[in-house]
């Protein structure tokens, strides 16, 4: 049984999504008007479509999976559920005013109208902390709202707060932070390729984060050199040629390469190799 997964056709998630797929193992070729793209020897079909429309394909069941953004997912009130958090594409809904306005604080907000592509999860946000709020639906150009005397505050996605200060806006209140995610149907049943796709996902996000470390010592620095990269187990270690000698394969964090690479030579490695690693399977 072919199982679908749909992914954002453009924006800031397609490239990082399509570049996911492709560390997990997934070989396949799209062109730029490409609607439907099969996987190479697995049974499974890429459909590239709005992002905003993939929780609308996966609510409905015509994907079992899909890649988009949590703030879509929670305006779209769908149900649908996380299946993984993906770590790229993240943002925060962010409520602000111009600068000079009266609203200093969320409560300000009260009886204002608010600019957003977010109407849903603004009048949720506000309700629930019982402020009264009117949103004014804008797809594009929301921080110019304002100015237009079409609203008196808006809420937006920002990632670096660049463009709201740009536009004479100051941020009083973050609503959501969001980023891309897997999502899946609710009481769905994942189907043996979906979880297959989902573990290699996590194996490929796993890798970005570790590095492959190989080295040649002497048999006498092993242990010394196993209490610095312990490894995801223990290293492996393996002999070589010249007597006495040996190589040792270890995986550590990549935050930690910086400082392990000094130790490692301190204790008597040598050779050295630091290699990006392209899944991890724990």
């Amino acid at each position: 049984m072919t199982i679908k997964i749909a992914l954002p056709n453009k924006g800031r998630l397609e490239r990082p999504a399509t570049e996911l797929f492709k560390q997990a193992g997934f070989r396949f070729e799209r062109t730029e008007r490409s609607l439907a793209v099969p996987v190479r020897g697995a049974p499974i079909e890429l459909l590239y479509v709005r992002a905003k429309d993939v929780v609308e394909l996966v609510a409905d069941g015509a994907a079992d999976l899909g890649v988009t953004g949590l703030d879509l997912t929670r305006e779209a009130g769908a149900p649908v559920s996380v299946a993984l958090e993906l770590g790229f594409g993240r943002c925060s809904l962010v409520a602000a005013a111009p600068e000079g306005s009266s609203i200093e604080t969320i409560e300000d907000f009260a009886g204002s109208r608010i600019a957003t592509s977010h109407p849903h999860t603004v009048a949720s946000y506000f309700a629930e902390k019982d402020i009264a709020v009117t949103p004014v639906p804008l797809a594009g150009s929301v921080e110019v709202a304002p100015r237009l005397d079409v609203a008196d505050a808006v809420v937006d996605l920002v990632s670096t707060g660049s463009t709201m200060l740009v536009n004479g806006l100051t941020p009083i209140t973050e609503i959501l932070e969001s980023q891309a995610i897997l999502i899946e149907r609710i009481g769905s049943t994942r189907a043996e390729t979906a979880q297959t796709v989902v573990t290699m996902l996590k194996a490929a996000m796993a890798a970005r984060h570790r590095r492959y470390l190989v080295m040649n010592c002497s048999e006498a620095c092993v242990d010394s050199i196993a209490e610095v990269i312990p490894g995801i187990a223990a290293p492996t270690v393996l002999p070589l040629t010249e007597p006495g000698m040996v190589a040792i394969h270890s995986v550590v964090d990549a935050d930690d390469v910086w400082h392990v690479i000094p130790k490692l030579k301190a204790i008597g490695a040598s050779g050295i190799l630091v290699l990006e690693m392209q899944q991890v399977l724990a």
